[in-house]
């Protein structure tokens, strides 16, 4: 097998929740803004992408150097080992991005990466023409950031986020990256009651659901990965072998999600069916005002709406206060609410015993984390 430097990249702010996935898993790693780097060979390329619930991908990095000119981009991408990943006739499409570099345009990077990839791959098949490219597909990056480029090849295809359940969403979704994120920052455990009362799509409580049960979040999808030579069909049916030993489906839940809408209540029936957790998790039209709790030691995981648009800010504003009132008596529960509104504390009632500053797509929020007290410990 072969060791390969590979990439998990992650939303600005989870980095930690990330790397923490990657160590569960049995790979050191070392954490950058939006990148979480580790060693791994064929079979953690599988595992990755089959069990990493908050990164957005995993990816190849090919090669990594300083480049101030195309030239130097050229015969530098053209020294690398392209021939230990493509196959003679892979299709390999080149993206690219630049930050703070002198080398600013993206297309001339792009062609001049995929230039200098098929002179290496020429010399190493001995060919003459061009590539005909109707093999499996590596989507290869060029990213340049102040001047240092990194050359990677995306493993997972469509992103990670993509688990497949979704029928049908509301206006704004919550990647279910980011809710898988909100959930494991909480000392939430599946013996515990969990209520998220603006559940919209139902992406909360189905992404707390999987968590519960210890299901692998890729195991019902396909990635770009499996068609590749390199990682042969028997390495993927390991690997979900083993997320199907590991899954717990015995395990008896306590998760309710609720909206104002009931619409999106049967939109996320819909989407928790197609997740195969119908009947795990209980649906309900209800206000965040109107909720009452009967148990102890729970957790409430929300996402608001955050009063951005015109007209809705007084509205939103009267429910937070409302629902300060609500949860004002909820001693023992752990409460988390996700909102860009700075003035949330205020209008909620009390200050937050943490903030973590996190990006729902390019909406800066704050994770406002209220901690209950804790259970009283068992004797076993």
């Amino acid at each position: 097998m072969t060791n390969f430097d590979l990439i998990a990249t992650s939303a600005m702010g989870l980095e930690a929740v990330v790397a923490k996935e990657v160590r569960d898993l049995g790979y050191e790693c070392t954490v950058e803004n939006g990148r979480i780097s580790f060693k791994g060979n064929e079979t953690a390329i599988a595992r990755t992408n089959l069990w990493l619930r908050t990164a957005d991908r995993v990816k190849i990095k090919v090669g990594e150097f300083r480049v101030t000119s195309f030239d130097e981009l050229f015969e530098k991408t053209k020294a690398l080992a392209w021939e230990q990943f493509l196959p003679e006739n892979a299709e390999f499409p080149v993206s690219g991005k630049s930050v703070k570099s002198k080398l600013f345009s993206v297309s001339d990077c792009q062609a001049i990466v995929k230039k200098a990839i098929v002179e290496r791959m020429k010399r190493h098949y001995k060919r003459n023409g061009w590539f005909d490219e109707n093999g499996p597909k590596y989507k290869i990056e060029v990213a340049l950031l102040k001047d240092i480029a990194t050359l990677t090849i995306d493993t997972s295809g469509v992103g990670l986020h993509k688990r497949g359940y979704r029928v049908d969403q509301g206006e704004a979704p919550l990647k279910e990256t980011l809710a898988a994120a909100l959930i494991l920052v909480t000392n939430w455990s599946p013996d515990r009651p969990f209520i998220d009362p603006f559940c919209g799509s139902g992406t909360i409580p189905i992404e707390a659901a999987l968590i519960g049960q210890n299901i692998a979040p890729g195991f019902n999808r396909e990635f770009i990965s499996e068609t590749w030579p390199i990682i042969t069909p028997t390495i993927w049916d390991e690997a979900r072998t083993e997320a199907e030993d590991l899954a717990n489906y015995d395990q008896p839940l306590d998760i309710t999600g609720a909206d104002i809408d009931h619409r999106m209540v049967k939109i996320a029936e819909e989407n928790a069916f197609e997740a195969g957790l119908g009947d795990l998790v209980t649906f309900k039209q209800m206000r965040v005002q109107d909720l009452t709790v009967k148990k102890d030691y729970g957790v409430i995981v929300g996402n608001p709406p955050y009063g951005e648009r015109l007209g809705e800010k007084q509205a939103v504003e009267k429910m937070y206060r409302e629902m300060g009132q609500v949860f004002a008596d909820l001693d023992t529960w752990s409460i988390y609410i996700l909102t860009s509104h700075p003035e949330f504390e205020t209008l909620f009632g009390k200050p937050a015993t943490k903030k973590r500053k996190l990006f729902n797509g390019f909406i800066r929020t704050d994770l406002y984390q209220y901690w209950g007290k804790r259970p009283p410990r068992t004797n076993e």
